[in-house]
């Protein structure tokens, strides 16, 4: 009976994630139909895969998609207003036409960022700022979400959150992650240039190679100090930003009142209804200050966000643009919403229901999780050839909330791995590897969604554009880790 369960789970999963890959059936509708046959293939009632994976799974992700929408009415607040084809045009004048140079310190300024930040929220803020720069200097829409999204996948190789949860989970010392985390990260960075390099070729820029073979070599070499710094002195934004400590506050606090004062002042005098003032420039950036260094909610950023443009925005109409911009961010957002809920019912029909719904579940363990144990345990490399012949071959498992996705069933295998006899270290190698194929090209992912909705594309397009630059990247990562710890 579990033999024809799991070849029925294994069909149901690479046919639905197939037609996805080719675009046979949007994920918004194949997302659901994977949710619903994958509990009640496992054994859970048709009344709790309902209730419990349905109904409870689409409202998983609230947060997320309540603050997407809240960063859509900004996000159209900045269209409607003006701001942002200024903001625009400002970028292309001060940045030149050297999109292969803004390309990469964006890169930077997004991995940095993200070192610390890690919400869909935070993503929002950041995208606000650095899309229209990259759009400005010719970057095409693919390509830009491609090199946000490597640079988030960065940043999370270097958060220092992301070690703790592995050494909590796999029981793996803080030096061994720290040693992989950074080759991961040069491997990655790497990667990041050759795939920005190529890109800008493909969308038609002119590429001097020599010139940028020089550029990055000191990027590398900048980058490996700043890697450095980060293993051996433990310095994070966070860190930076608080360096001055109550001093800082003061200046960036008393630097936002400012800006408030000023544009209240404003309503009072004779000013060019059509003319951008400067202060419209920093209406994205309030809300990423508010969350960076006074750690204010996302949402609650976001309002102060809007009341900020209201202001620096004020003319006789603006109260109809508020209102408007309310209306239809909420309108733009609702593909990357829907998306969202088919997201948060995959997530329940995996991992199962969240407390106190899982009650039920808590003793015998969630079924899906239970049958693929013993096939997962089964199939364990034991050597280090076998470990990368076939977790480079399985890498594509980490996408679609797959066995290797550590945010599907990632962790609950690793455990299998662990009990398994598999060395820790080689298990927080594999997850490392090939969840940069996860963070970088997953369409269930929250991020990308957001993004390829933002820029106009096909979520899926992404996969296919970013996937052959990160797979390669875990195979990479696979062999150094199977020379390190097998």
């Amino acid at each position: 009976m579990e033999i024809i369960q799991i070849t029925l789970l294994i069909i149901v999963f690479l046919t639905l994630a197939l037609l996805m890959f080719l675009r046979k059936i949007p994920a918004l509708i194949a997302l659901p139909i994977m949710a619903f046959f994958i509990p009640v293939i496992s054994g859970v009632s048709l009344n709790d895969t309902i209730q419990l994976v349905m109904g409870l799974g689409a409202t998983r992700l609230s947060e997320a998609y309540t603050i997407a929408i809240f960063g859509s009415m900004l996000s159209m607040m900045l269209q409607k207003t003006g701001v942002a084809e200024s903001f625009i045009k400002k970028g292309a004048e001060l940045s030149g036409d050297k999109p292969w140079t803004i390309a990469i310190i964006m890169l930077i300024l997004i991995m940095l960022l993200f070192t610390t930040l890690g919400s869909l929220g935070a993503i929002i803020m950041v995208a606000t700022v650095v899309l229209p720069i990259m759009s400005s200097v010719g970057i095409g829409a693919l390509t830009t979400v491609g090199i946000f999204l490597i640079g988030l996948s960065l940043g999370g190789i270097l958060n220092a959150g992301n070690w703790v949860l592995y050494r909590d989970v796999l029981k793996v010392s803080i030096d061994q992650i720290k040693q992989f985390s950074l080759i991961m990260f040069g491997i990655m960075f790497v990667t990041s240039v050759i795939y920005i390099t190529i890109q800008l070729y493909r969308d038609g820029h002119d590429i001097d190679f020599k010139k940028i073979a020089i550029k990055s070599s000191g990027f590398i070499i900048i980058i490996a100090l700043i890697a450095f710094a980060f293993n051996y002195f433990g310095i994070d934004i966070n860190f930076i930003l608080t360096l001055s400590g109550i001093l800082l506050k003061w200046f960036i606090g008393c630097g936002i009142a400012l800006m408030f004062v000023i544009n209240i002042f404003r309503l009072f005098k004779k000013h060019d209804e059509n003319e951008i003032h400067w202060t419209s420039y920093f209406i994205p950036i309030i809300p990423l200050l508010l969350i960076l260094v006074f750690n204010v909610n996302f949402i609650a950023s976001f309002i102060c966000g809007l009341i900020y443009g209201f202001l620096a925005t004020y003319r006789k109409n603006s109260m109809n643009i508020l209102v408007r911009s309310i209306l239809e961010g909420g309108g733009v957002v609702m593909p990357a919403i829907a998306l969202m809920l088919g997201i948060g019912m995959l997530l329940n029909a995996v991992m199962g229901p969240s407390a106190p719904y899982n009650a039920k579940y808590v003793a015998t363990g969630w079924p899906v999780l239970n049958l693929l144990k013993p096939v997962m345990s089964s199939i364990v490399p034991h050597n280090a050839f076998a470990y990368v012949i076939f977790f480079a071959v399985c890498a594509p498992l980490a996408l679609y909330r797959g066995p290797l996705n550590v945010w599907g069933m990632g962790y609950g295998i690793a455990a299998i791995f662990l009990a398994s006899g598999m060395n820790p270290a080689a298990i927080m190698g594999l997850l490392i590897s090939v969840g940069q194929i996860q963070g970088v090209s997953d369409p269930t992912n929250t991020q990308n969604v957001w993004l390829a909705n933002e820029m106009r594309v096909d979520v899926q397009k992404v996969l296919w554009n970013t996937l052959p630059y990160v797979w390669l990247s875990a195979i990479l990562g696979l062999t150094i880790s199977a020379f390190l710890f097998m």
